[in-house]
C-alpha cells in the first residue's frame, strides 16, 4: 500500500516481506564463505543485525522554529553560564566595601590663589554683595564723588582700595586688573580646574565696572579723566584725609576729593589696557565687552593728543609716580590690537621710535622689571607671543623681532647662572636692588618666567639661547617655583608672606580696616591710632594679602607701622594670583594659545574663490 506523503511524495506504510525464514537460509548458502571472512562496514552490518536503535533527532521543534540541537544547547548553556556570572558578579559588588576615588589633593599654589583671590575681596569699596565673603568687610565710600563739588564726576562708587588706606589710585589699580585679565586670557582652564573663574571674573567685572565711571565712556573723545579719590597727604596737617585718618573704610565720614587730569597719557593708556584685556576675558558677553572695547578707544585717543604724565605736579608723585607713558603706549596698544584686531594699533605697538623712548634699547638697572610703573618688559612679552604663533612678518618682523630676542635676554637675566640682579642668602631675586618692598616685583617675573615657558613649549620649541648656552624651558619654571615658594614659606625664617597660607605669617599687616575691630564701635582719625601702634595683632586676618615682604638680608618685621615690610597693596596680589594660577595644577595644561587672537584677522589675505565650473 502507498499513502501520501504530506511532503508530496509517495511513502510505503506496509511493504509485507513475501520471503520464508527456509528461503532466507537457503540464500545465505550461496554466498561466498571467503567474503563473509572479510571485514564489513557499518552498512553491511546493519544489514546483516537487522535494524538498529534509532537516533536522535539532530533537530528541536520550538514551536515558532526549528533549531538545531546542538545550538540549542549551546544557547541555553550560554545563558545559564551568563546568569552565574552575572549573579556572583553583583554578589561580590554588595559584598566587598566600597573604595571612593578621590582626587589629588590640590596644590600649594592653587590653595595659595584661592586665599590671594580673597584679598580683593577685602579691597571692595561701595555697596557690597552679599556673596563678598568677609565678614568684618561692609560697603563703603558709597559718597564718591558726590562729596566734592569741584569734579564732573558724581558716581565714583565702587573699584578698589588701593591698599591698606582707603584711596582709590586708577593708574596702580588698572595695572591690577590688566594683570588679572592677562592671567585669565592665559590660563582659564586652570582657573576652572581650581574653582575660581566665576570669582575672578567677578573680581575683574567690579573693577572695570568702576573705571567706565572715571571718564565718559559713551563719548568718542574726552578732555578729562577721574585719576584719583581720597587724599594720602602724609604731612600731619589738621584736616582728615586716608593717610591721617587710621579708621575703617566703613566709618569714613569726612570728604574724599577727586582729582582729575587732563593730559595724562600713562593713566590714560594703562585704562585702555586694562578694558582691552578685560574685552577679550568677557568676549562671550557681547554686549559688554564692546562696552568695554569702546571705552578702550576713547582712552587711548585721549592719551595719544593729551600727551603728559599724570603724577606731574600732585600729590601721586609721592606715592605712585610715573617716570615715562612711552612704554604705556606699547602696552595699551598691544592690548588694543588683540581686542579689535585693528592693524593701526599693531603699527604703533611696533614703532621703533615709542619703543626707544620707552627703554627698550637702552638697559637701565631697572631693565626687565615688569611694575605698575614700568610696562615694558610685559609688552615685550606679549608681542612675542604674536611672533611666536602668527608670525606677521613685513612690516612688523624687526620690531617684533627685537622684542622677541629682547624677551630672551630678560628671562636670562633671571636664571642664577647670571649676575644682573643679586639674591638674598635665601634666594630671593632682588629686582629692586635691595629697595624696600621687594615682593611685587619677584611675582611678576615669576608670572613672565612661567608664561614664556608655556609659549616657548606651546611653540614645540623646547629651549632658548643665552649667548652661546641652550637653556631648557624647565629652568624657567624651576626659576618662578623657587622664588613663590619662597613666599610661600620656603626661606631662612619660616614664615610665609600670604596671610592666611601655612601656619606662620604676618599677623600685624599695615591695614585699616583689618587692624581696627569690628565692634560698633566708631572711632575718629586720631582714636584709630591706638589700633595702629598696638603691638597685637590684627583682629580681623586679611586672608591672601602678600605683604610687602622681607629686606635684602632675608629680615622681616612684623610691625604695623611699618608699611615697608608689611602692607599689602593691589598691584602685587595681582601678580602674585597671575603668578600662582600659571604655576598651579597639572603641568600640563599649558596656556590657551587661540582666545587672545579671537578678534585678530587672518596675517594673509585670503584667497579668491574657485572659478565656476565649466561649461560647453
Amino acid at each position: 500500500m502507498y499513502g501520501r506523503d504530506p511532503w508530496g511524495g509517495p511513502l510505503e506504510i506496509n511493504a509485507t516481506d513475501s520471503a520464508t525464514d527456509d528461503d532466507r537460509s537457503r540464500n545465505l548458502q550461496d554466498f561466498d564463505k571467503a567474503a563473509l571472512s572479510r571485514n564489513l562496514d557499518e552498512t553491511q552490518q546493519s544489514w546483516l543485525l537487522g535494524p538498529t536503535e534509532q537516533k536522535k533527532k539532530k533537530y528541536v521543534d520550538l514551536g515558532c522554529i526549528i533549531v538545531s540541537r546542538k545550538v540549542f544547547k549551546w544557547t541555553v548553556g550560554s545563558i545559564i553560564a551568563a546568569a552565574l556570572i552575572a549573579g556572583f558578579v553583583t554578589l561580590i559588588v554588595k559584598t566587598v566595601p566600597k573604595h571612593r576615588h578621590h582626587n589629588s589633593p590640590p596644590d600649594n599654589y592653587t590653595l595659595a590663589l584661592r586665599k590671594a583671590l580673597m584679598f580683593f575681596n577685602a579691597q571692595r569699596s561701595g555697596k557690597l554683595p552679599k556673596h563678598n565673603n568677609v565678614s568684618w568687610r561692609g560697603s563703603s565710600g558709597l559718597q564718591d564723588g558726590k562729596s566734592d563739588d569741584s569734579t564732573m564726576f558724581k558716581n565714583l562708587v565702587g573699584g578698589y582700595y588701593d591698599a591698606g588706606d582707603a584711596i582709590k589710585f586708577n593708574f596702580p589699580q588698572s595695572f591690577a586688573l590688566t594683570m588679572l585679565s592677562w592671567s585669565v586670557v592665559e590660563y582659564s582652564a586652570k582657573y576652572e580646574a581650581a574653582g575660581e573663574l566665576s570669582h575672578v571674573k567677578d573680581i575683574i567685572k567690579w573693577g572695570t565696572d568702576y573705571l567706565l565711571k572715571t571718564f565718559n565712556s559713551s563719548a568718542d573723545s574726552i578732555d578729562r579723566i577721574a585719576a584719583q579719590v581720597g587724599k594720602g597727604d602724609t604731612s600731619g596737617g589738621p584736616d582728615p584725609n586716608d593717610h591721617y585718618c587710621w579708621v575703617r573704610p566703613e566709618d569714613i565720614d569726612y570728604p574724599r576729593p577727586v582729582t582729575e587730569c587732563h593730559s595724562c597719557s600713562d593713566l590714560a593708556a594703562e585704562m585702555a589696557a586694562a578694558l582691552a584685556s578685560a574685552s577679550i576675558v568677557f568676549k562671550d558677553n557681547k554686549v559688554y565687552s564692546q562696552k568695554l572695547v569702546h571705552g578702550a578707544r576713547t582712552l587711548f585717543k585721549f592719551a595719544r593728543e593729551q600727551r603728559g604724565r599724570y603724577s606731574s605736579g600732585n600729590e601721586a608723585a609721592i606715592f605712585y609716580n610715573s617716570t615715562s607713558y612711552w612704554d604705556e603706549f606699547v602696552w595699551g596698544a598691544s592690548w588694543l590690537y588683540y581686542a579689535t584686531g585693528n592693524s593701526s594699533y599693531l603699527q604703533l605697538a611696533t614703532t621703533p621710535g615709542i619703543a626707544k623712548h620707552a627703554g627698550a634699547f637702552w638697559g637701565g638697572p631697572d631693565y626687565g622689571v615688569l611694575s605698575w610703573d614700568n610696562k615694558l618688559t610685559g609688552a615685550q612679552v606679549l608681542l612675542s607671543r604674536l611672533r611666536l604663533f602668527l608670525s606677521p612678518g613685513y612690516p612688523y618682523e624687526e620690531i617684533l623681532s627685537t622684542f622677541h630676542n629682547q624677551t630672551s635676554i630678560v628671562m636670562c637675566s633671571f636664571l642664577p647662572f647670571f649676575t644682573s640682579f643679586n639674591r638674598t642668602k635665601g634666594g630671593l631675586i632682588q629686582l629692586n636692588h635691595g629697595r624696600p618692598q621687594p615682593l611685587q616685583y619677584v611675582v611678576n617675573a615669576a608670572f613672565l618666567a612661567t608664561l614664556y615657558s608655556d609659549y616657548l613649549a606651546a611653540a614645540d620649541t623646547p629651549g632658548w639661547y643665552c649667548g652661546p648656552n641652550f637653556y631648557s624651558i624647565d629652568v624657567l619654571r624651576e626659576f618662578a617655583q623657587t622664588q613663590i615658594d619662597y613666599i610661600l614659606g620656603k626661606n631662612p625664617r619660616k614664615m610665609s608672606y600670604i596671610v592666611g597660607f601655612g601656619n606662620h605669617y604676618p599677623k600685624r599687616v599695615h591695614h585699616r580696616g583689618a587692624s581696627v575691630p569690628k565692634n560698633k564701635v566708631k572711632y575718629n582719625c586720631k582714636g584709630g591710632w591706638k589700633w595702629r601702634d598696638s603691638p597685637k595683632p590684627n583682629p580681623n586676618t586679611l586672608v591672601g594679602a602678600m605683604v610687602a615682604g622681607p629686606d635684602k638680608n632675608d629680615g622681616f618685621h612684623d610691625v604695623r607701622t611699618n608699611y615697608n615690610y608689611t602692607e599689602p597693596t593691589l598691584a602685587g596680589n595681582a601678580g602674585l594670583v597671575a603668578a600662582l594660577v600659571a604655576l598651579s595644577g597639572d603641568k600640563s595644561v599649558g596656556i590657551d594659545k587661540n582666545t587672545i587672537f579671537s578678534a585678530v584677522p587672518p596675517m594673509f589675505p585670503t584667497p579668491p574663490p574657485p572659478p565656476a565650473a565649466w561649461r560647453p
